[in-house]
């Protein structure tokens, strides 16, 4: 059993303890970090704001250039947008900016430092199980043997999440100082490319989203409650 394991065993006299008995009537692992569920929060609040806000600003000229014809490509609600007007939603967005940027920043240090990445990060390893994992999610197969905190496809999906919040950051500050940062925006191919990018960067980090709830869900209350608290209660592994 690892250091960050807790195993609570019964007696013969029916009272309990930790560790060194016969039967175990529970087990917990300290799965997540403080700074991991720190960062896990933070960034979640910052993205909905960011999403809702950047939906505002689309609306105020929901296309991207002449290179597309200039009409409404997707005129969203009012009720997906945050921000009321242009201004507002961009000063909410520029300011959720910072806690996204900052959170990912924390993040991804930790991962390296504390070396926790190795968790978390796809390899080449991984690959196989990945087919097996996606029949369980979506297509109710049977359930492969865990082994690790994380399967291959939440691996393969975090691994990803990572790269596609390293791309929203970099097309988002082409998109808002195309000056500035004009060698930025010339290797996506100008301004107009770059909205483009930034806008495909945001449904892609939806869909991890929809897929990450997905797994959630699958492996039930225990797991959310981890995200809370740091420790999983009888973890599958």
């Amino acid at each position: 059993m690892s250091d960050s394991a807790i195993e609570i065993v019964r007696t013969n006299e029916g009272s309990t303890k930790e560790t060194g008995e016969r039967v175990v009537v529970a087990r917990a692992v300290y799965e997540h970090p403080f700074i991991v569920r720190l960062c896990h929060w933070l960034n979640t609040v910052a993205l909905f704001v960011m999403v809702g806000t950047g939906l505002q600003i689309f609306r105020t000229f929901p296309s991207f250039s002449a290179k597309i014809p200039e009409r409404d490509l997707a005129n969203w609600p009012r009720a997906f947008a945050i921000g009321g007007w242009l201004g507002g939603a961009l000063q909410w967005h520029l300011t959720f900016m910072w806690i996204y940027i900052g959170t990912g920043l924390l993040y991804i240090a930790y991962q390296i430092f504390s070396g926790n990445y190795r968790q978390v990060l796809f390899t080449g390893r991984d690959i196989p199980g990945v087919w097996p994992m996606v029949k369980h999610y979506f297509f109710f197969g049977q359930k492969p043997p865990l082994r690790e905190t994380y399967n291959p496809l939440q691996k393969q999906a975090y691994t990803a999440a990572i790269l596609l919040g390293v791309l929203s950051v970099l097309t988002g500050l082409a998109a808002w100082k195309p000056v500035q940062f004009s060698w930025l925006a010339w290797m996506m191919g100008g301004f107009h490319y770059a909205r483009i990018w930034h806008f495909t960067v945001m449904w892609l980090i939806l869909l991890f989203v929809a897929g990450h709830l997905i797994m959630v869900i699958s492996h039930g209350w225990n797991n959310f409650v981890s995200m809370l608290t740091g420790w999983k209660k009888d973890p599958e592994y």
